[in-house]
């Protein structure tokens, strides 16, 4: 079981070789075929006080400036799979919709895995809002990639974030192929007392007997903690053990996208560092 057709979302060109990279790696460790894809935004239209006639020479100006991002992206993506003998192919998009345009999450609904770069730290930037809408409609697990990370690595060690939840449990079995290949995994689970999903005592322990069956080296640990924010104790289990990926499940409670991540995924996405894999 593996990875076979990843695709990777190229934004910007700031962004695009470090998404690549980590995007190549990963489709030469899986043998899988990788699809680089950039949304050109499409140019609002401004008006023109009082008479509200649209300005064409302003609209074609932004339209020209989009479309030279999405070439650079291109070309960043290219010259970086024509250096590797890996099955690759490139598709963009003209979208007002950015990361919600239908013809991109209609693809990222058929493939195995998308990989994206962290979104920005506001909570409510455009980007921000897009990536969690994108999350929520792809029903694909999404690979977030940390700005701090420059070059890709081997995932040695990981850590699931544990609640017994059903996004938790849908992240779990979406990481199988990270998980096997993994020298150690660990089932981390912070306890408040108050959980209706787990018990304190066994917090992990099905899981983890279920992934071992699967040839996966799991250990389980358990926190209790009813002052500590999960968020903090799972970055601190993060920096204590070195942590290669993080893999969690996105929650929501209602379907706009300014409540659509629960509180703890939202602030380890703001103070990432390590790739995290998160599933909705």
């Amino acid at each position: 079981m593996g990875y076979k057709t990843i695709l990777a979302i190229l934004d910007t060109p700031k962004n695009a070789g470090q998404i690549s990279e980590f995007a190549l790696a990963l489709a030469e460790t899986h043998g899988a075929h990788l699809i680089g894809l950039h949304a050109e935004a499409m140019a609002t239209v401004p008006l023109v006080a009082p008479m509200e006639i649209p300005d064409p020479a302003t609209v074609q100006a932004l339209q020209d400036m989009a479309h030279e991002e999405t070439t650079k992206v291109e070309a960043i993506f290219r010259a970086a799979a024509g250096a590797r003998d890996i099955s690759h192919e490139w598709r963009s998009f003209v979208s007002s919709a950015g990361f919600s345009t239908a013809a991109l999450v209609e693809s990222a609904r058929t493939v195995d895995l998308v990989i994206a770069a962290q979104g920005e730290s506001s909570i409510l930037s455009e980007s921000r809002a897009e990536l969690e809408n994108f999350l929520f409609e792809s029903g694909r697990p999404v690979l977030l990639v940390p700005h701090i990370l420059t070059a890709a690595r081997p995932i040695k060690r990981v850590l699931i974030a544990w609640n017994g939840s059903r996004e938790a449990t849908r992240a779990t079995f979406d990481a199988l192929p990270f998980l096997k290949a993994a020298d150690s995994v660990e089932i981390f689970s912070v306890n408040h007392g108050d959980s209706v999903t787990q018990s304190p005592h066994y917090a992990g322990a099905e899981i983890a007997a279920t992934l071992a069956r699967h040839a996966v080296k799991v250990t389980v640990a358990r926190e209790q903690n009813d002052e500590l924010p999960t968020s903090a104790a799972i970055e601190n289990r993060l920096s204590d053990s070195s942590i290669d990926l993080l893999v969690m499940g996105a929650y929501s409670h209602k379907r706009w996208w300014e409540v659509l991540f629960g509180g703890v995924t939202r602030t380890l996405m703001d103070s990432m560092t390590a790739l995290t894999l998160l599933s909705r």
